[in-house]
This record gives structure tokens, C-alpha cells and sequence, in this order.
């Protein structure tokens, strides 16, 4: 029998009527934010299925938005969402598509910051939980349980094990690891969950392996 925590059986505190609509929809947003790696200064948002038939009536767009903004599911401020979007410079744009055979509950996040841009799509599974299905063109499982590591890299031989000496060289114990792959010898995303925090000191170790032509640390949800 697997077991249960209090967050399982009552599901999340949050402002707003669904857990699936809105403190998962939080949640996505606060995710898409993270791997942006800054600000987003712009951003549409695709909603899919039960998302964009009734998602306006559960505040899902507020939700979404105030995610970006970094708001938490039980912050007070979800419904104004999109007026403190606007005093902060954030352009939001809302659009609905099918996105093929996913949770009904999805969406899809192309967000730009000053550094660059990004695509994330992410489901929001029920009772506040959420699940990172894609970053750009590949597919990634990212929960937000675990500090997380995102490296994209020249899909060669030996990229994976030089990652992973250095994070048990750092006292950093792997929980699950996948790698996403476009084609042989083209570029590769290694997704790693972690035990402990990953620090700036190995997140820049990280990026100065030969191969990695990007590295970004995510932080845990609360």
C-alpha cells in the first residue's frame, strides 16, 4: 500500500473553487517561471481541454498568471493577477488549441525574459499536483518534488557520467535521472532530481563542462 501525507488527502491551501484549476494551474505557472530562469517580460499562454472549455469560470487564466508573477496557491492576490501583471511590464496573451493526447487539464507556456525564450508544457494531474511534460522540443517528467537540474548538451559519449561524478563529488545524491535525445549527435536534455540543493558553486562547475551548452538549477514547489 503507498503511503498518503496530509497534502494527498486534503489537497492543497489555496484561494479558489479546484485544486486541478487553480492551485495546479499556480503551480504550473511558478514551474514555467522557474525554467525560464527570470522575470518573463512576455508570454502566451495555450490552453488545452478542460483548461480552455471551463477554465475561465475556475480562475485557471488568474492562476496561470499569478504563478508567473510568482504567486503561491493561498496568496490573496490570485484574482488581481492580471492588473499586477500589467503594473510589472508582463504581457499576457491567452490562446486554446488541441494539444494532442495529454492530461485534459494542460497547457502550454511560451514565455520570453531578457535573456531568451522558452516552451513548457505542463499538466496539472489533480489535488494541487502538477507534472512538466516538455521543454522545447524535448520531453521531460518534472514534478517539483526534487531540486531539479536541466542540462542541455551535445548528445556525446561520456556527457552523463562527467555530470554525474560531479555530483557525487559535491555530496549530491541522484534521485532520478532521464535523458531526452533529438538526434544522435545533436543535442540532448539531461534531467536530473536531486536530494540535496543544487548549489552555484556546482551549478557553475556545471556549465563549464565542455559539452554543456546550457545548465539550470531548479528549486523545489513549496
Amino acid at each position: 500500500m503507498s503511503k498518503s501525507n496530509v497534502f494527498d488527502l486534503l489537497g492543497p491551501i489555496m484561494v479558489g473553487p479546484s485544486s486541478s484549476h487553480t492551485a495546479g494551474a499556480v503551480r504550473l505557472g511558478t514551474m514555467a517561471r522557474k525554467i525560464l530562469g527570470e522575470e518573463p517580460l512576455e508570454g502566451v499562454i495555450t490552453l488545452h481541454g478542460s483548461f480552455a472549455q471551463t477554465g475561465k469560470g475556475h480562475g485557471t487564466n488568474l492562476a496561470l498568471i499569478a504563478g508567473l508573477l510568482g504567486m503561491s496557491p493561498d496568496d490573496e492576490r490570485i484574482p488581481e493577477a492580471p492588473k499586477l501583471a500589467q503594473e510589472q511590464g508582463l504581457k499576457i496573451r491567452f490562446e486554446t488549441d488541441d494539444l494532442g493526447d495529454v492530461h485534459p487539464n494542460t497547457v502550454k507556456f511560451n514565455l520570453t525574459g531578457s535573456m531568451g525564450t522558452i516552451q513548457v508544457v505542463g499538466s496539472s494531474i489533480g489535488g494541487g499536483a502538477i507534472l512538466i511534460r516538455q521543454i522545447n522540443n524535448f520531453m521531460v517528467d518534472i514534478n517539483g518534488d526534487y531540486p531539479t537540474l536541466v542540462i542541455l548538451h551535445q548528445d556525446l559519449p561520456g556527457v552523463v557520467a562527467q555530470v554525474t561524478l560531479l555530483l557525487a563529488t559535491a555530496q549530491i545524491n541522484i534521485a532520478t535521472m532521464r535523458v531526452s535525445r533529438e538526434k544522435k549527435g545533436a543535442q540532448a536534455l539531461m534531467v536530473l532530481e536531486t536530494d540535496q540543493k543544487i548549489d552555484e558553486a556546482v551549478l557553475g562547475l556545471t556549465r563549464r563542462l565542455p559539452s554543456v551548452k546550457q545548465a539550470l538549477a531548479i528549486e523545489p514547489l513549496e
